[in-house]
């Protein structure tokens, strides 16, 4: 429960980064998600990623929404600043935050129902604006928290835990940051510790917008046969750039394909899902290259994971809005507020 607060004392050998901090030092509460949930192994991987890249925990802000996803920022980075924000508004919460303080490390949280429905025209503005971010959605195609209707980014033609057929044409998120211009996009598994991991780290040390789709079976409500968002059929259907982990009966497993190839993965209930590795000599500079990519093996029913696209020359919100390098809540009230006739000047130029 995250009432209970995790023991501070920690065994003395435990492995130190750069900073001296263990893992332990990039943990959060206790998550109170179904056991056996992807969106803990995601919560994880972002522990993991942290640690690797030695981030001081202060210097970094986590936004999220509301959702199982939005859950999760309360089970990491424990003395990181965080925000849980409404509904689908934290793409907006991030923008305000970043726009203040450029020097912060800034982590946005959400979910398929938080992004790609209330939330959809926040994404879309806070991707095409460049915000400076890494922006990872939990996508499990389901409302976990209201008993598992379809979210917009469930295949047509999947099934929910009752038998009942989605007719509804799915929102491919990845597909939409590209069109977008997001300059960092992948997509990933959240048993696939060993390719989430370094996305994560790469997204983080990225000067733009990243963005990573995450498929994240819900083991109560979509992990079933006829769903496409089981652990079975992501692995069944998955083209990914490295190994995967995968949580049969909810006991992690560990499955190493190579790049090109499909690995079929059963889920709990015996449904399946297809993972594909992107091929070695993928091309992830190339925006068009990638959206056709998408597309065609979409097309086959498979689901794409690794680094999609990287622009290496991107610019963030504050470039293109050439802001000052100090952060805006650090200046003075008399340089924000130069005074009348410093705005009468402006005034005058724009007649």
């Amino acid at each position: 429960m995250t009432y209970i607060a995790k023991p501070k004392f920690h065994h003395p050998g435990l492995k130190k980064n750069e900073l001296g901090y263990t893992h332990r030092d990039y943990e959060g509460k206790i998550s109170t998600l179904c056991a056996g949930c992807g969106h803990d192994s995601i919560t994880a991987s972002i522990i993991e990623a942290c640690y690797e890249l030695s981030i001081e925990p202060h210097r970094v802000a986590k936004i999220s929404g509301i959702g199982c996803s939005s859950k999760t920022p309360d089970y990491f980075l424990g003395n990181s600043h965080g925000f849980n924000s409404v509904h689908g508004r934290m793409p907006s919460v991030l923008t305000g935050a970043n726009l203040a303080n450029r020097d912060l490390i800034y982590l946005g949280v959400s979910g398929d129902g938080d992004s790609a429905s209330i939330g959809f025209g926040q994404f879309a503005h806070s991707i095409r604006r460049g915000v400076n971010m890494t922006y990872i959605v939990e996508n499990n195609g389901v409302y976990g928290l209201t008993k598992g209707q379809f979210s917009a980014t469930a295949d047509r033609g999947s099934k929910s835990k009752k038998g009942v057929t989605n007719t509804d044409n799915a929102i491919d998120l990845v597909a939409i940051a590209l069109q977008l211009g997001a300059t960092f996009v992948a997509r990933s598994f959240s048993g696939d510790k060993s390719q989430l991991v370094p996305l994560i780290a790469a997204a983080i040390g990225h000067k733009g917008a990243s963005f990573i789709d995450v498929i994240s079976p819900c083991i109560a409500f979509n992990n079933h046969a006829g769903s496409t968002k089981s652990f079975d059929y992501v692995r069944e259907h998955n083209d990914a750039v490295n190994r995967l982990d995968v949580l049969v009966g909810r006991d992690p497993i560990a499955v190493d394909y190579a790049p090109g190839t499909v690995q079929v993965v059963e889920q709990h209930d015996g449904s399946k899902i297809a993972l594909r590795k992107i091929d070695a000599d993928y091309d992830p500079h190339d925006r068009l290259g990638a959206m056709t990519f998408l597309q065609k093996h979409a097309a086959k029913g498979q689901i794409v994971t690794g680094l999609l696209y990287v622009d290496p020359d991107a610019e963030d919100l504050h470039a293109h809005l050439n802001t000052v390098e100090t952060p805006l809540n650090t200046l003075e009230a008399d340089t924000l507020c130069p005074g009348s006739a410093a705005l009468d000047k402006l005034n005058a130029s724009l007649r």
